[in-house]
């Protein structure tokens, strides 16, 4: 019988590219999103589409019971988010409320709605898309840093809550990847005291001195797939040079000394 993967936030990006990948690979692969009619490069026999508001708690209850009837999910991979950039009092409520229900109470919620599925079948998977940004911070990114970290550190716990039933939970965080999240999915709210900081961040995220270099998503989706197959008990999955070059130097010097040094890069 083949695997079963569901993904969400599958219409661009990571999320398609994995879908791709994995049908590819030969597993049976559920795409979903929440506006299915803009899926596209998705018309493969192993992949279904469906939608998917992961704000929304009846249709993430529904999906499950859906899919779980008709043949055990192996995987489940939480890839749906974006990125929220600007100062605490530039933001609305609006844009707060919208970014942690979907970086953070979306992954929630939807492994809720699948753990006692996959208790009940004696195994499972659960991936979840994170970040860098989920184990370093930089400026102007308050609300998107607490949305992956809040991950990071829930993953971690379900870890060990989960174990004991032969679940599996891991995270894949990325650094930059060239897909649209710095387009259709960033959200951007300026304020005008905080422009000289910004800038200094613009700045520092291009050139050959940038603290971003992006990978393409096919590079991500193949740490994906590897979270996926590996069998390893393993927690965290860095992806990206970017990524496991910050992560290693913040283990290397500690903490406060990384903060230290993103205070003098953007001279704050």
């Amino acid at each position: 019988m083949k695997k079963v993967i569901l993904i969400t936030g599958a219409s661009t990006g990571l999320g398609k590219v994995t879908a791709q990948l994995f049908a590819a690979k030969g597993w049976t692969v559920i795409a979903t999103m929440r506006d299915p009619s803009r899926a596209t490069d998705l018309d493969h026999e192993n992949i279904q589409v469906l939608p998917l508001d992961v704000t929304d708690l009846a249709q993430i209850e529904d999906i499950a019971k859906k899919v779980t009837a008709n043949a055990p999910v192996d995987v489940v991979f939480n890839n749906a988010g974006y990125g929220l950039v600007g100062a605490l009092e530039a933001l609305t409520d609006e844009q707060i409320v919208r970014q942690l229900n979907t970086n953070t109470l979306g992954v929630i919620r939807v492994t809720k709605a699948f753990v006692p599925y996959l208790r009940a079948q004696g195994r499972g998977l659960i991936i979840n898309t994170t970040s860098i940004a989920g184990l370093t911070t930089y400026p102007l990114g308050s609300l998107y840093h607490a949305s992956k970290w809040a991950i990071e550190g829930w993953s971690e716990s379900m870890s060990f809550e989960l174990a004991p039933h032969n679940i599996r939970i891991k995270t894949v965080s990325p650094g930059g990847i060239t897909t649209d999240f710095m387009g259709r999915s960033l959200d951007l709210a300026q304020h005008e005291a905080y422009t000289p900081l910004f800038n200094k961040l613009m700045a520092g995220m291009d050139g050959d001195n940038s603290i971003i270099h992006f990978s393409t998503p096919e590079q991500i989706a193949e740490v994906v797939y590897e979270a996926a197959t590996d069998d390893k008990d393993q927690l965290r999955y860095l992806a990206g040079p970017d990524a496991k070059a910050a992560y290693a130097r913040r283990v290397e010097i500690g903490a406060e000394a990384f903060r230290q040094e993103v205070a003098e890069r953007f001279a704050v």
